[in-house]
């Protein structure tokens, strides 16, 4: 049941014949989405391997709408593999807004559980630099999982405040995307806590947290750079009332697209997005005042940065300035990278691997970045050899010795390494167990 207060404030906000419509929309279930992730694959690539019943989403389009029938999308091989993220439709409208081009520097400041970083990584087609940031450390975790399980290889992971962002980075990136926390009115359909957490009080304390956030944020903004402030909620406190507010504090921006996604309206449980750009000016500290990483330096440092066992898979050979040792873990850094020191970090970049005595074993978010195209070696599993693999299983296989990709129809699934005959598993345990309670993926 909804807060009553809520209800009687929608009343006053909308006309009665949309009150009524909107009252009726709860009535409905929550529209579900998918969003395929085309840094990794296709929709026609998708629907090949599987015959899921897909609709477009009509602010953006790589999402979809479907319907959880014989088939449940997370529960499938190729969500394993990065090949899509389950997402609420309306929640695919920021980052379509934002619309982030191969080689800009992105920020998303809040951006637990990935599903906006995701989409942004697509934007930037593995050209550029995506910081990912997120206060809360549990959450934070999740966002890191979520981008090596869609493979993104240039961002950033970091658990840090916005207001030591803002010191740190100003106006030094181009685009910059604010889905701020706010009081959750469009998760009610589907999330039973946010009706109990819902009051006019926490509204105002939304408010005045999205404030403080945004102000961080237009610190961060290069001149001529877009922002893109969203949140999952009706109150005008926290979407209309907030673009004025944020106008009065920040005369250098403007406001130039703002959009409200009703449930009684769309297909969706409802989404506020609203676009500024910062004007051109002088004297406004810029990207120039942040160093580039320094490669690490001494004999053994360099003698870490081209293992073989990388080499003899993948097709790049990463450029030293690009590389960094991170305790015994090898990264790869995006591109424009800056000095990690002093922040949080989670994910500088691309984990190629760790460093095991005398030995260099590959990562599973190395596995899961590759495309068959760029890769020495991959073998090809059916349906039941990929179950079998992710449940941890060796695949009897006739190939050449040593570390290969294994994929399942045409994406990525992780390592393996063949010896006589025997591919063995390198699937990380931690995932096993909850694979080996999947069912087989269902075949076109």
């Amino acid at each position: 049941m909804l807060p009553e207060a809520f209800l009687q404030k929608m009343k006053s906000i909308l006309p009665a014949e949309e009150w009524k419509a909107f009252c009726a929309s709860y009535d409905e279930s929550a529209p579900k989405g998918l969003r395929v992730n085309t840094w990794k694959g296709n929709l026609s690539l998708l629907q090949a391997a599987y015959d899921l019943p897909l609709s477009p989403v009509p602010w953006d389009p790589e999402g979809f709408y479907y319907e959880e029938t014989q088939v449940q999308p997370g529960k499938l091989t190729l969500h394993e593999a990065g090949a899509y993220y389950i997402q609420e439709p309306s929640a695919m409208l920021p980052a379509a807004l934002l619309s982030p081009l191969p080689g800009e520097k992105v920020l998303d400041l809040c951006a637990a559980p990935g599903g906006k970083t995701i989409q942004l990584a697509c934007g930037l087609k593995g050209k550029g630099l995506l910081l990912s940031n997120e206060i809360h450390p549990a959450r934070a975790k999740i966002l890191s999982e979520n981008v090596e399980r869609c493979g993104i290889r240039n961002a950033v992971v970091t658990n840090e405040d916005p207001a030591h962002l803002s010191a740190r980075f100003p106006a030094f990136f181009d685009k910059v995307l604010v889905d701020a926390p706010c009081s959750g009115e469009g998760m009610f359909r589907k999330n039973p806590d946010a009706v109990s957490e819902w009051s006019p009080e926490n509204v105002v304390h939304c408010a005045a947290r999205q404030d403080e956030i945004l102000d961080h944020a237009a610190v961060m903004l290069r001149p001529g750079g877009t922002l893109v402030y969203s949140t999952c909620t009706f109150s005008p406190e926290e979407d209309e009332d907030a673009v004025s507010r944020f106008l009065s504090r920040h005369p250098d921006y403007i406001l130039t697209h703002s959009e409200k996604l009703l449930p009684y309206k769309v297909r969706g449980d409802g989404q506020f997005a609203a676009v500024f750009t910062r004007k051109d000016g002088g004297g406004v500290p810029g990207s120039a005042s942040i160093p580039s990483v320094q490669p690490a330096k001494g004999k053994k440092q360099k003698a870490l940065f081209f293992p073989q066992e990388v080499s003899s898979l993948w097709k790049e050979t990463p450029t030293p300035e690009r590389l960094l040792l991170f305790g015994d873990r090898l990264f790869l850094l995006p591109e424009g990278a800056f000095p990690l020191d002093g922040l949080k970090v989670l994910r500088p970049g691309l984990c190629l691997g760790t460093y095991k005595k005398e030995r260099f074993e590959p990562d599973h978010a190395l596995a899961l970045s590759l495309r068959p195209d760029e890769v020495f070696h991959a073998v090809s599993l059916d349906e039941k050899e990929a179950v079998s693999y992710l449940q941890g299983n060796t695949i009897s296989r006739e190939t050449e010795n040593g570390w290969t990709l294994l994929m399942y129809a045409g994406y990525s699934l992780g390592f393996g390494k063949a010896v006589n005959g025997i591919i063995k598993n390198h699937y990380p345990k931690g995932l096993r167990t909850q694979c080996a309670l999947r069912s087989a993926p269902q075949a076109p």
